[in-house]
């Protein structure tokens, strides 16, 4: 009923800027009457089984932690990582392996494929480790966005990492910097300029693996569970909206629509919607990305900063300076750094891909709202809803209309600026205060002005 509703109101609304909100939240809406899928088989002893299928960054970090605040929920007696993994990002491994070494009961993982770079890190975390035939793991070195080796600093910091890993579960710790560090030569496992990459079968001899097994049932009855549930860990509705809001697509269009809502309610004062559209869609746009670790808070600061300077620039300080540019620079750059998982602007580690996609995001989405400002400005100012709240009329001297006060005239008089003009403000003539505004220049307290009108219950004036 609620979705019908929705939809009715989106074909009778006539405002173009409405009804891309009202699409935008039947988006919203739409994943949250999609009820979660369960699998589960039924038994005495509960196992959680995740998946780690892609590459490890901040959302692959964030569902390890949701994944285990789940099995101590249900208390788990195991819980099982199914891995198939390139590798990623270093400090997300790093918290993943740690937040894994802490859980109180068992954690295995079965290799079905791969366990690279920072997925070796978090098999080497676990309890035990089982592969597929076939399976490999290893080749830890640390490498820059383009594929070259990190700088000596990230190298050493994950053979730390290593080492205090596989010694922590009882692992060769020299095998586990082998993984990272070429240089390294263990007797019987690795020659110099040999990264350690081990197989299936090389893991079981180097006590990097217990056994080779067809799948997650084939561990458990090496272990003799013979009476358990297994629940595959799936994310909530909740977390499908928030990885749904990830994608860079929707990232413009929440952009568009925060720019496009803060000019709509600029032209139409007191409406309060295309505010409220903006200040949803700000807060849309900036949570899932906080809450997957991307966005940091001084990313958000600076996108603040950057809205504070471009209001500051429109509403107190004249012209477009320094303000304006500083504010628009810092506002892009904010709504970029935001999505790209950098460590103070250290992008060393971060694919150039990911760079590229952020700041092309945002400009899009900047480029969008000025187009539907420029179009969009027309059709509301046309439309019924803006003529409810906006007055149409315009009450012209022929008319009959005036709000001229003045009981002389004061053109071609001098007199000095009483307070700032930007462009209104008050002047001083002999010894009355009077109201005054300039045609758009800047004028200081205290300079010499001349009366060149008088309009309403105001004189217009300029430098003298």
């Amino acid at each position: 009923m609620f979705i019908g509703g929705l939809w009715l109101f989106l074909n009778n609304v006539k405002t173009t800027f409405v009804r891309v909100n009202a699409l935008f939240f039947l988006l919203l809406f739409l994943p949250m009457v999609e009820p979660d899928p369960l699998r589960a088989q039924s038994g005495s002893d509960t196992i959680m089984v995740m998946e780690i299928r892609d590459v490890i960054d901040p959302r692959m970090n964030r569902y390890v932690d949701l994944a285990l605040k789940e099995a101590r929920e249900i208390d788990a007696k195991l819980v099982i990582i199914d891995m198939d993994t390139p590798g990623g990002a270093l400090n997300d491994a790093d918290d993943i392996s740690t937040a894994l070494l802490e859980y109180e009961k068992p954690i295995y993982v079965f290799i079905n494929k791969d366990a690279a770079s920072a997925g070796a890190l978090i098999s080497i975390a676990c309890d035990s480790i089982y592969m597929s035939s076939g399976a490999r793991i290893g080749a830890a070195t640390v490498v820059t966005a383009d594929g070259t080796a990190a700088p000596d600093k990230y190298q050493s910091y994950m053979r730390s990492i290593m080492r205090s890993t596989a010694e922590a579960n009882g692992r060769d710790p020299k095998i586990a910097e082998a993984m990272v560090d070429e240089s390294l030569v263990v007797p019987g496992v690795s020659e110099e300029g040999d990264v350690v990459t081990f197989s299936t079968s090389e893991a079981i001899t180097h006590g990097y693996c217990e056994a080779q097994v067809d799948g997650i049932e084939d561990i458990l009855a090496r272990q003799d569970i013979e009476d358990y549930q297994i629940i595959y860990y799936q994310k909530s509705s909740i977390e499908k909206i928030i990885a749904f809001f990830l994608n860079p697509f929707i990232s413009g269009l929440l952009i568009l629509i925060i720019v496009g809502g803060i000019y709509f309610e600029l032209q139409t004062p007191g409406v309060g919607f295309p505010i409220l559209a903006a200040l949803v869609a700000g807060i849309l746009y900036l949570v899932p990305y906080y809450l997957n670790g991307l966005a940091e808070n001084w990313e958000i600061i600076m996108f603040l900063v950057g809205v504070g300077l471009i209001a500051l620039e429109v509403f107190v300080i004249p012209g477009f300076g320094i303000a304006g540019i500083a504010g628009l620079l810092l506002t892009i750059g904010g709504l970029s750094l935001v999505m790209i998982n950098n460590d103070w602007l250290d992008f060393s580690l971060v694919p150039l891909s990911n760079i590229a996609i952020a700041f092309t995001t945002t400009i899009v989405g900047l480029i969008g709202s000025l187009i539907v400002m420029f179009f969009g400005g027309v059709q509301l100012t046309n439309s019924r809803v803006f003529r409810r709240v906006a007055l149409q009329d315009v009450q012209t001297r022929e008319k009959g209309y005036t709000s001229n006060f003045q009981t002389r005239s004061y053109i071609g008089q001098q007199g000095a600026a009483y307070t700032v003009l930007r462009p209104s403000g008050k002047i001083l003539i002999g010894e009355e205060v009077l109201d005054a505004y300039t045609r758009g220049e800047f004028i200081a307290e205290g300079e010499a002005v001349v009366v060149i009108g008088e309009e309403g219950t105001s004189l217009k004036v300029k430098k003298a």
